[in-house]
């Protein structure tokens, strides 16, 4: 979730979405963007609904074509002609690997690849978010340079075929040197959180749920 003066975008909606906004007390979103399809970054986007209600408007939702039809898929009822009340209000933007804006806020989306599949990143300001990649081609790394805060995906330590282990994701921070460095969708494999954070360099730790930060 980034704040940005007034504004609150959220970054995907895994399926405990709604503990996540519960736990952090987050009653205002106005809009949410994705990376790509798959369940696991998705699956909550029903939950906006309490948000629709205490706002009394539309929740705004920025996707590639692909991913917006794979929302309309797993929420048909919420994208009839004649809805049903209650059902989840969501408005749909299409966007595509260049520069678009919610609410004047200017956000640079990267392109990334989860094996074969196409996956945005999202750079917003100097701050870079990449989740589920094990590849960047180099044109799109140019977009990533100078940025002071990353957040990349490290999976486990053994190499993975559609995700950074541990030692890619080490390598991408040498590469970009950030003032300060996340790695992100960890699985159980990486082992205790603090006995890897122990072996980590200085500007780097693993991301935990409720971590916050200032850029």
């Amino acid at each position: 979730m980034v704040e940005w003066g007034d504004q609150v975008i959220v970054i995907d909606t895994g399926p405990d979405f709604r503990q996540q906004m519960l736990r952090e007390g987050v009653t205002n979103i106005n809009a949410i963007v994705y990376t790509h399809e798959h369940r696991d970054h998705i699956a909550g986007l029903d939950d906006v609904r309490p948000i629709n209600f205490l706002k009394q408007k539309p929740m705004h939702v920025y996707a590639e074509e692909r991913v917006l039809e794979a929302l309309k898929q797993m929420l048909p009822y919420a994208f009839k002609e004649n809805k049903y009340p209650g059902v989840p209000d969501i408005h749909l933007n299409e966007i595509q690997n260049h520069i678009f804006e919610i609410s004047g806020i200017p956000i640079q989306p990267i392109r990334v690849y989860h094996y074969k599949l196409p996956v945005m990143g999202f750079r917003i300001g100097d701050f870079t978010y990449i989740t589920d990649a094990n590849y960047i081609p180099e044109e799109e790394k140019e977009k990533i340079i100078g940025t002071k805060y990353l957040v990349v995906n490290a999976l486990r330590r053994k190499k993975h075929v559609s995700h950074f282990s541990l030692s890619e994701a080490l390598e991408l921070v040498q590469e970009f040197s950030p003032r300060k460095a996340f790695f992100t969708h960890m699985s159980h494999q990486m082992g205790l959180h603090a006995k890897v954070n122990a072996e980590l360099p200085e500007n780097v730790m693993l991301a935990y749920d409720g971590l916050n930060f200032e850029v």
